[in-house]
């Protein structure tokens, strides 16, 4: 543990940073294993699963939670799982 009052703050900033930044990431998660698993089922309510994945992705991207190159490749994904 540091001694410095700027280090301590630092840590305790950093944890909670961490805890905002692991919550996000799984909601995001989270919305897309909801629309797979829509599109498995075949459910009604998949475009609207749909739209919600694709507001996480671009959320969590937004935030740089995750590189713009993976969010345009699982949106890409999920479009093709939707078209067909």
């Amino acid at each position: 543990m540091p001694i410095i009052k700027s280090a301590i703050k630092r840590v305790k900033v950093n944890e909670q940073a961490n805890a905002r930044n692991a919550q996000q990431l799984s909601a995001m998660r989270t919305a897309v294993k909801k629309f797979d698993k829509a599109v498995v089922a075949n459910a009604d309510n998949k475009e609207e699963l749909f739209k919600a994945a694709v507001s996480a992705v671009d959320s969590a991207k937004a935030k740089g939670l995750i590189k713009a190159n993976k969010a345009a490749r699982d949106k890409s994904r999920m479009a093709a799982r939707l078209a067909k």
